[in-house]
């Protein structure tokens, strides 16, 4: 196993490390999205619709629900996997860009993934509007040789097209929802009717060629619905649908709830994570309640809480009143543009500080990350590029924290070093710099914020391996750098054990 971010800047991605061999993989002509572009944005408006128009979602998930139990999906939505005691199985989020950096994950996945029982893909599976024709190049092609189930949970991007082809890939050809009744005019439902974003005519009709990329018995995956429930031998992993807007609707509620009952241990994965940035999002459940209300429930005997949406991987042991330790996971660096973390501010929340959290990419590599994109961007390279030991410094100036991986010989800070850090958005110490630290966060919010992603090395992807046994469960987070050398011996960034009992 090669070198990971914490012991040396190689191990991070950084240096003159030979490209990996992903690139042979690639499909000619891969898409660039580039969320700069407006054609973009308007494809990707339902997002934005709902939020100002009313959600639809809810209604939505309950008819594809309603057809899916029809059509024989067991009411408990529960998928049975017969198997050991101990078995092991990848979580990997935030997967379908289809370019260079969603490639660059495959070669470890298939390396670490060879003897594991099946994978979930934990939200947004396809980009940037889920269409059924995008899944050949963005879900079958480049994970065609992973040979067990994959199963999945939909993601924001996924319901811009009303989940048709989330529910076509993933639920055994689901058939198109039949129209519903005009709304009355001149309504808020009927006014985002009318801009609502839908397939295009004719979508899907490369799916039967790309579904033959994964046409092996032992790849066929079958799934009730957008949200499931999966039993392996001593746990339960229960994945839920957050749509549009993070939310969960009152019949998914009521699902949860019934679905989570009883001891046997629990996994959540979700579109929405539940503790992510140093800020606490429960979630709110439809009619009351959140959803990490159910898992903090001592009767559901939740182990752990992983969601995707947010690009890159973050963990937070929290300690509840019980004395449960619940880990709760962001793992959404599967393939999209990597969310900085350098913008995290110094963690202190739930009771979990810097001491315990744990996230990839390490922030002074994020902060070096993007310090390299706005150089390139704006052509002010002498300015805004900061190496990683200057970044390391100026990040554990601003947090009053050691650098996770110490740079020899330490960089001094300047003070161009303090503005670029300011301007990126760096995050602070909570009781430092209050008056100051708000407009600079809205500053990168609006102005400095990824706009797509970065095709050249390093990437700072990852996937999850959870090694599940009677007793325990150990989840790693692996690196994919887009070097060769993480490539061939994926790194463990981190890594925890989770009892059961």
């Amino acid at each position: 196993m090669s070198d990971s971010s914490r012991d040396t800047a190689e191990g991070a991605g950084w240096g003159t490390g030979q490209r990996g061999e992903y690139r042979r993989l690639l499909p000619p002509g891969a898409e660039k999205i580039s969320w700069l572009d407006p054609r973009m944005l308007w494809a990707a408006r339902n997002g934005v619709l709902a939020s100002w128009l009313g959600d639809p979602t809810g209604r939505i998930r309950s008819r594809w629900v309603a057809q899916r139990t029809a059509a024989g999906a067991p009411a408990d939505k529960v998928i049975r996997h017969d198997g050991p005691d101990r078995f092991s199985f990848l979580v990997i989020g935030d997967t379908g860009e289809g370019g260079e950096p969603q490639y660059a994950v495959v070669p470890g996945l298939l390396k670490e993934g060879r003897d594991t029982a099946f994978t979930v893909l934990a939200s947004d599976v396809i980009y940037p509007v889920g269409s059924a024709d995008d899944y050949g190049d963005k879900f079958f092609r480049p994970y065609q040789e992973y040979g067990a189930p994959i199963y999945a949970i939909p993601g924001n991007h996924d319901w811009y097209e009303d989940l048709d082809g989330f529910m076509r890939v993933f639920c055994d050809d689901a058939p198109p929802l039949p129209p519903e009744p005009a709304p009355r005019p001149l309504t808020r439902a009927w006014l985002r009717s009318l801009l609502w974003h839908r397939p295009r005519p004719g979508d899907g009709r490369h799916l039967a060629e790309a579904r033959k990329l994964r046409s092996g018995p032992e790849q066929r995956a079958v799934q009730p619905g957008p949200y499931w429930a999966i039993d392996a031998g001593p746990v339960r992993i229960i994945g839920i649908d957050t749509g549009l807007l993070g939310t969960v609707d009152a019949e998914q509620g009521a699902w949860l709830r019934e679905v989570s009952r009883g001891p046997r241990p629990k996994i959540l994965v979700t579109g929405s994570p539940l503790y992510v940035d140093g800020a606490h999002r429960p979630c709110p459940v439809e009619g009351g309640g959140t959803v990490d209300d159910i898992v903090r429930d001592p009767d559901h005997h939740y182990v752990a809480a992983i969601g995707g949406d947010i690009h890159n991987y973050q963990r937070y042991p929290v300690r509840l009143d019980d004395g449960r330790t619940l880990q709760y996971v962001v793992a959404g660096g599967g393939g999209a543009f990597t969310h900085a973390t350098h913008t995290i501010p110094r963690v202190d929340v739930a009771g979990v500080t810097e001491q315990d959290f744990r996230c990839y990419p390490l922030r002074g590599d994020s902060l070096a990350f993007y310090s390299a994109l706005y150089a390139r961007r704006t052509r002010l390279r002498r300015f805004f590029t900061l190496t990683d030991a200057e970044a390391a410094a100026v990040i554990a100036e601003r947090l009053g924290i050691g650098p996770t991986r110490v740079p020899h010989p330490p960089a001094r800070v300047t003070r161009r070093m303090r503005l670029v850090a300011g301007l990126l958005g760096t995050g602070r110490r909570p009781d430092r710099g209050k008056r100051f630290r708000l407009p600079v966060r809205k500053v990168h919010t609006q102005v400095f914020s990824p706009g797509s992603a970065t095709y050249t090395p390093p990437f700072f992807k990852c996937f999850l391996r959870l090694d599940v046994g009677p007793d325990a469960i150990r989840l790693r987070c692996h690196a994919a750098t887009g070097n060769l050398a993480q490539e061939v011996a994926p790194p463990v960034e981190d890594e925890v054990t989770i009892p059961l009992t």
